[in-house]
């Protein structure tokens, strides 16, 4: 099973895909002539990182493509009163007598460095469909868990300043 993607997910994968191959290979093939007219290949150093500019670009591109290729698109919608994609959630986390703000996302934007939690993880399959005041069991593995209360559920009205993680 691929990706769980949203139809915004694709959308900006499939403009990646485009830049990277209508902008960036270009670069990468002069960037690549250019150093290989400075002549003796064996000591040029800029021949080969711009060879190694170019698979990267290469590779990033085939594997945003067999993403597409292998993704489950799924929706983006829910109850308004209930946790979905997209929504900002704050969570009393009972452990640590903390309040926490998270932004509940498909794997492919996860970034819990920046509040940015995936559904597919702990956490986010816990939280997923619940409602405020719900008191939730997040399994971490078979010997931790903790619990969450929901706080407070926002619905998100753009997602236009996310950006695909890049591997």
């Amino acid at each position: 099973m691929g990706e769980r993607l949203t139809r915004s997910d694709v959308e900006k994968i499939e403009k990646e895909i485009e830049h990277r191959k209508l902008v960036v290979r270009k670069e990468a093939i002069e960037a690549v002539k250019e150093a290989r007219a400075q002549g003796d290949l064996s000591e040029n150093f800029e021949y080969y990182a711009a060879k190694r500019e170019k698979n990267i670009n290469e590779s990033r591109i085939r594997y945003l493509e067999r993403m597409l290729k292998t993704a489950t698109v799924i929706s983006d919608s829910s109850r308004d009163d209930e946790v979905g994609l997209n929504n900002t959630v704050t969570l009393y986390i009972e452990e640590d007598d903390e309040e926490e703000t998270y932004r509940v996302v498909t794997s492919i934007r996860g970034n819990s460095l920046a509040g940015l939690i995936s559904t597919e993880s702990p956490i986010g399959k816990a939280i997923m469909r619940h409602k405020v005041g719900d008191r939730v069991c997040v399994r971490v593995s078979e010997d931790y868990e903790y619990y969450v209360v929901i706080r407070a559920i926002e619905k998100t009205q753009s997602e236009a300043e996310d950006t695909i993680r890049s591997f």
